[in-house]
């Protein structure tokens, strides 16, 4: 089992680190580990947030992981000082993985799918909200 750490990830200008920091550990099934950008200058209700949790499947063949990630759209409302959030972009990952398929498998189809997921087509499609044509 892995343990919690904090997390760097590039922005998409492919320069810049990101650095999500370990909140709270998975405490076991159905408790999400969390981890958080700890962007100062906002709020903490306006900063991005990832969480994991992991699970058995109902007959308990397969595990399921569900990875979420929701970043808040902040603006200053120029009356009050005050930041608010305007919307937020949420993402969700998820995978069941059978117990019965060899480490070998498991590994090279998370890979796979983890690679695709950050291709250049892929992100351009997501982030225009249109597959390609």
């Amino acid at each position: 089992m892995p343990n919690m750490a904090n997390i760097t990830v590039k922005k998409a200008d492919g320069t810049t680190d990101i650095v999500y920091t370990a909140l709270t550990p998975s405490a076991g099934d159905n408790i999400p580990a969390v981890w958080r950008q700890e962007d100062v200058s906002k709020p903490a209700g306006g900063r991005t947030v990832a969480s994991l949790l992991t699970k058995w499947n109902g007959p308990k063949t397969a595990r399921r992981s569900d990875f979420s990630f929701t970043m808040p759209v902040t603006y200053v409302d120029s009356t009050t000082g005050l930041t608010k959030v305007a919307h937020r972009i949420p993402v969700s990952i998820n995978a069941v993985v059978p117990q019965d398929v060899p480490d070998a498998t498991v590994a090279e189809a998370i890979a796979q799918a983890g690679n695709l997921f950050v291709a250049a087509l892929i992100r351009s499609s997501v982030s225009s909200g249109f597959a390609p044509t």
